[in-house]
């Protein structure tokens, strides 16, 4: 049995190795993923990080006083003066970032919330609280009142901790889901070939001719299509860590976050990649194997690759942290421990849950292939 087990892993082995296609999807995907994070931290730098003279052309549709172009000029901002309808077709004409509109004491910024508008509106509101406090410092001297003593009753200081660096976990937590999905996305070319490929070649009838026990083969195939996301997945991890390493020294987003990841994290990291890589792999080649022809399993297969990235990504924007229940349920728990692990929370109980779930779920898909092909019908039905 043992030989038999080894004879088909080898032949399965040197198939996918010499398969050009299936060493794209297992080598070349991976490299996606540094261009993930790259790209990601570019997007995320720009939205941060914009000169202010992108945001700063400002329309006022009334006179503005000495103070308040005193303020205007300091903060940087561009004065456009004009009537209410001039400034709205140079805004339209996208000549001014915005415009404002003034009734007696009430001030109106007007603007559309795209992109350079969301800054510009940030910007006239701090310039407006600037001009308040001046407004009313003014009223409290006139009326012989200390303005210290009544604007400076409390005094508020953000902190900001290392862990709230929202943009740098963004991207770290989505580049772990798009591990899992090269892992999926490497999986599913070769357990088509290995299956419904060889169906439709004829290689597979004749590969049950000899002596060797359906288990044998079966196992054998799902061991090298394991291999392979095995081999992705690792490679995609190191190449996710190399990423985040080289982008925190390229993009202040990551300024004052410990991008670096210790040996224990490493090594949990791994097993959830190697645990992931069984599961996918048998549940590719179980579907795979129901399919007569190539295109036919590709068609069926390529679900998996969204169901193995929205339920981590929905988790991960609602926020939902693992418990020993959601380690049980397939693809949220690999999702979910990826992030804990990547939060540097690790626990050993709900990877344990997570284990032996996939165990069992592996033990139930590979009964159910044996089955399948120990029925002739269910092989050779055209």
């Amino acid at each position: 049995m043992k030989n038999n087990l080894w004879n088909i892993l080898k032949k399965e082995l040197r198939e996918l190795f010499r398969d050009k296609k299936s060493l794209a999807m297992m080598l070349v995907i991976p490299v996606l993923i540094p261009l993930l994070i790259i790209g990601m931290s570019a997007l995320f730098e720009s939205q941060v990080s914009k000169e202010v003279s992108e945001y700063n052309k400002i329309g006022f549709a009334y006179e503005m006083t000495e103070e308040e172009k005193n303020i205007a000029e300091k903060m940087g901002i561009e004065i456009i003066s004009g009537k209410e309808e001039e400034l709205k077709q140079k805004y339209e004409n996208g000549e001014i970032n915005l415009y404002i509109t003034k009734q007696d004491n009430n001030y109106k910024i007007n603007t559309d919330g795209s992109d350079n508008s969301t800054f510009a509106s940030n910007l006239m509101e701090t310039y407006f609280n600037t001009y308040k406090q001046y407004l009313q410092q003014s009223f409290l001297q006139e009326n012989n009142i200390n303005p210290d003593k009544v604007l400076d009753i409390i005094t508020v200081e953000e902190n900001v901790l290392e862990q709230d660096n929202y943009f740098a976990n963004y991207i770290k937590n989505y580049a772990f889901l798009f591990i899992m999905m090269a892992i999926t996305v490497s999986a599913t070319y070769p357990a088509t070939d290995t299956t419904a490929g060889e169906r439709e070649r004829g290689t597979l009838e004749t590969l049950l001719t000899f002596p060797i026990k359906s288990r044998d083969i079966i196992v054998g195939k799902f061991l090298g299509v394991t291999v392979s996301s095995i081999i992705t997945g690792i490679l995609s991890l190191v190449l996710a860590i190399l990423s985040l390493m080289l982008t925190k020294n390229m993009f202040s987003i990551y300024e004052g976050m410990d991008v670096m990841y210790s040996p224990l994290t490493i090594v949990f990291a791994v097993i959830v990649i190697i645990a992931y890589s069984f599961f996918i792999s048998g549940l590719c080649i179980a579907i795979a194997s129901t399919s007569k022809t190539f295109k036919e399993a590709q068609s069926a297969l390529t679900p998996l690759t969204f169901i193995s990235f929205f339920p981590g990504m929905i988790a991960f924007m609602m926020g939902i942290t693992t418990t020993p229940i959601l380690s049980l349920v397939p693809f949220l728990n690999f999702t979910l421990l990826f992030t804990d692990i990547n939060n540097g929370t690790i626990n050993v109980v709900n990877i344990g849950l997570m284990a032996i779930s996939t165990i069992l779920y592996i033990s139930l898909v590979l009964v159910h292939i044996i089955k399948q092909y120990k029925s002739e019908k269910v092989l050779f039905t055209k």
